[in-house]
C-alpha cells in the first residue's frame, strides 16, 4: 500500500485544532453495563519527581541540541481508559472507551509521580492504515496529552495493539511501512521532549526478527522527522522481564533486540513484570514476597552487560499482605540500579475501573492499599 502524502501538515493543523477546543472535560461515566473491553495488564514507575514544565532535558554538560535521559526517573501509572472497547472499533467515545480526567492527573502528581503512561487504540486514531488521523480522536489526544504537559508530567504514548491493526500482525511489508507512517505522524504531531514515544504495548506470536524489523521501520520514521524523544522499545512475547532470554517463543528478545537501530542512540527497553504465578497480571495475586526482585534478576543483569536502560512499563498486585510486600521488594530492586532502570509506570488506574482489586485509581478521594508500598519509592511531593 503506498504512503499518503503530508503529514506534517496534518499533524500539525490537528494539533492546532485539539487546543482550540474546549478544556479537557470530565470522562463521561458508561452505562451500567458497559465497561472495560479488552484484558487487562499491569505497571508502575520510579525515580524523582520532575519540576513543572517541558522541552529538552539535558545531564550536566550535555548540549541542548543532544537528546539525552530525562535527569530525574520516570515514575507514574497507566491511565487506562482510551485503550478499552478493543472488541468494538472504533467504538463510541463515553460508551465504549473513555479518557482519563484532570482530576486523575493531579491526584497523582501529588503522590510524587511524574509521568502519565496513555495506552489508546491505534485503530481509533488512523481509521485507515496510511491515513490521515482522526480529528475528533487526535483532539482528545492532543487535550489529554497538553493538559499532563502544562501541569509538569512526562506523558508516555502507548498504542495498545499488541502489534497489530484491527487484529492483523505487523509482519508484511505493506504493514512495516504502515507502521512507519502511523508513528511519523505521530511524531510530528507531539514534538515536545517531555513526550515519550512507547512504540508499542506487548508484541506477541509473532517471530522476534519480525518485530524488531517493524520496531527499526518506526524508530527511523521518527528520527526522520527530527524528533529527539526517548523512545521505549519493547520486545517480543508480551516484553516479560523474566523471559528476556528465555526461548519458548523464538529466538530471545536479549539476542535479537540488541539489534535496534537508533541514529541518535536515545533509546531504553520496556518491559512488564507481573507477580502472579505465570507472569501475566491474570488475576492480582502475588506468588512471595520476594517474588518481584527474582522475576526481574535476569533482565537487571542483561542490560549492565550490555550497557542498556531500561524502564518497567507495566506490573501490579493486589492488596495482601504478601503483595504489599512484593511490591516494595519489587521496587526497591529497582531502585538499587538506577543505572540500569529509567523508572516505572504501575498498571493501572482511569475512571471506569470500579472496585478492581488490582488497580490504584481512588475510590472516593482514598488511597488505595497499594499505594502505600508505592510511596515508600516516590519523592515527596
Amino acid at each position: 500500500m503506498t504512503e499518503h502524502g503530508g503529514p506534517f501538515a496534518q499533524g500539525v493543523l490537528l494539533v492546532a485544532l485539539a487546543l482550540a477546543c474546549s478544556p479537557l472535560q470530565e470522562s463521561p461515566r458508561p452505562p451500567a453495563e458497559s465497561g472495560p473491553g479488552g484484558p487487562a495488564q499491569p505497571g508502575f514507575p520510579p525515580g524523582q519527581a520532575s519540576a513543572p514544565g517541558s522541552g529538552t532535558s539535558t545531564i550536566p554538560g550535555g548540549s541542548p541540541d543532544t537528546p539525552s535521559l530525562p535527569t530525574e526517573r520516570l515514575l507514574g501509572v497507566n491511565l487506562a481508559g482510551a485503550d478499552f472497547g478493543e472488541t468494538v472499533l472504533p467504538g463510541t467515545f463515553g460508551l465504549n472507551y473513555t479518557y482519563p480526567t484532570e482530576a486523575e492527573i493531579d491526584y497523582f502528581l501529588s503522590k510524587g509521580m511524574n509521568t502519565i503512561l496513555l495506552p489508546f487504540r491505534w485503530e481509533r486514531l488512523q481509521r485507515t492504515l496510511h491515513g490521515e488521523f482522526d480529528a475528533a480522536e487526535m483532539g482528545r489526544l492532543s487535550r489529554f496529552v497538553q493538559s499532563a504537559l502544562q501541569k509538569g508530567a512526562y506523558v508516555l504514548l502507548d498504542p495498545h495493539n499488541y502489534a497489530r491493526y484491527h487484529g492483523d500482525a505487523i509482519d508484511e511489508a505493506d504493514e512495516v511501512s504502515a507502521l512507519a507512517d502511523f508513528w511519523s505522524r505521530l511524531a510530528r504531531a507531539f514534538p515536545d521532549e517531555r513526550v515519550v514515544y512507547g512504540l508499542m504495548n506487548e508484541p506477541f506470536d509473532m517471530a522476534t526478527e519480525q518485530w524488531l524489523e517493524d520496531a527499526n521501520a518506526a524508530i527511523a520514521a521518527i528520527r526522520q522527522t527530527g524528533a529527539k524523544n526517548l523512545i521505549l522499545v519493547p520486545g517480543n512475547a508480551w516484553t516479560g522481564a523474566h523471559s528476556w532470554t528465555q526461548s519458548w517463543y523464538g529466538t530471545p528478545n536479549g539476542t535479537v533486540m540488541l539489534g535496534v537501530v537508533d541514529p541518535l542512540d536515545h533509546y531504553a527497553y520496556e518491559v512488564h513484570q507481573y507477580l502472579n504465578g505465570d507472569s501475566s497480571g491474570g488475576d492480582d495475586s502475588c506468588v512471595s514476597r520476594t517474588i518481584g526482585s527474582e522475576r526481574i534478576k535476569g533482565m537487571t543483569e542483561w542490560a549492565r552487560i550490555h550497557q542498556k536502560k531500561v524502564f518497567l512499563g507495566e506490573f501490579s498486585g493486589g492488596a495482601s499482605e504478601t503483595c504489599l510486600a512484593a511490591l516494595d521488594d519489587l521496587l526497591t530492586a529497582i531502585d538499587r540500579d538506577p543505572e540500569v532502570w529509567l523508572g516505572w509506570t504501575f498498571w493501572a488506574a482511569g475512571p471506569w475501573w470500579g472496585d478492581s482489586t488490582g488497580v490504584i485509581e481512588p475510590i472516593n478521594g482514598q488511597d488505595r492499599p497499594q499505594m502505600a508500598s508505592l510511596r515508600k519509592h516516590l519523592p515527596i511531593p
